[in-house]
């Protein structure tokens, strides 16, 4: 009996042992898993942090990168208005210079053809004088003579003025093409004003400079409005009088 009694309590002993052993094995396995945990999580965290950095990093680099493209697209902005504004009132200043030399051309022509009207009638209340002393002293045949000379004068004189007539049609024709290619111009300039990226620019730069090149071929063709040629092209013999420092014949 004592044999037995000691091997059940060596059994319970061992148990017992068995039973501490499982529970010291499962706190260290608990505690290993519970260490794992929080390394884990630790790693987490940092690794969260490292890309919530990373992403404000880049958030602000697209921020800066986006402000300095406006930036520069700005600048170029001010810089195209700058140019657009200059070159308007270079456009414009040519614009009133070229119709003030035209305003002065035809004021020169138009007194000049009223002096040379004002001579025609001075040549004609002579030529009448002359009439009626050649019909006295020569009689009808004579005096016929002198009525065609009158008739001459007149007709010259009719000439002249159809010829102020034309230049003056001519110098409108030329001040409404000058406006409505102004106006073309200053349209071109406006919309590139307003442009708002480089490839609309370069079109509309190019469309400009074309209407100016055109511009500038009107004004070295177009001259000064002048007084057209007679015969289609043949060249009119200068009527200015002696000395005139308007004269277009010099």
């Amino acid at each position: 009996m004592s044999e037995q009694k000691e091997s059940s309590v060596l059994f319970s002993l061992k148990e017992l042992m068995n039973l501490e052993e499982d529970r010291i094995k499962q706190e260290e396995d608990a505690k290993a898993a519970a260490a794992a945990a929080a390394e884990r999580a630790r790693l987490d965290e940092e690794r969260r942090k490292r890309d919530e950095e990373e992403a404000r990093i880049r958030a602000e680099e697209e921020r800066r990168a986006l402000e300095e493209r406006k930036a520069r697209e700005e600048a170029a902005r001010l810089e195209a208005i700058r140019q657009a504004e200059v070159e308007k009132a270079r456009v414009e200043a040519e614009q009133k210079a070229r119709l003030e030399a035209m305003n002065a051309q035809q004021q020169h022509e138009r007194k000049l053809a009223e002096l040379q009207h004002d001579e025609s009638k001075k040549k004609l209340r002579k030529t009448l004088y002359g009439v009626v002393a050649a019909v006295v002293v020569l009689g009808g045949a004579t005096a016929g003579i002198i009525i065609n000379q009158s008739q001459k004068a007149e007709q010259e004189r009719q000439a002249l003025a159809d010829q102020a007539r034309q230049a003056e049609e001519e110098r409108k024709k030329a001040e409404q093409q000058a406006k409505e290619q102004q106006q073309k111009i200053d349209s071109l300039l406006s919309q590139l004003t307003s442009a708002k990226d480089e490839a609309t620019r370069l079109a509309l730069q190019k469309q400009l400079d074309e209407e100016k090149a055109k511009q500038d071929a009107a004004k070295k063709g177009g001259g000064g409005g002048g007084r057209p040629a007679a015969g289609g092209g043949a060249a009119k013999p200068c009527n200015c009088a002696p000395g005139d420092p308007l004269c277009s014949c010099l």
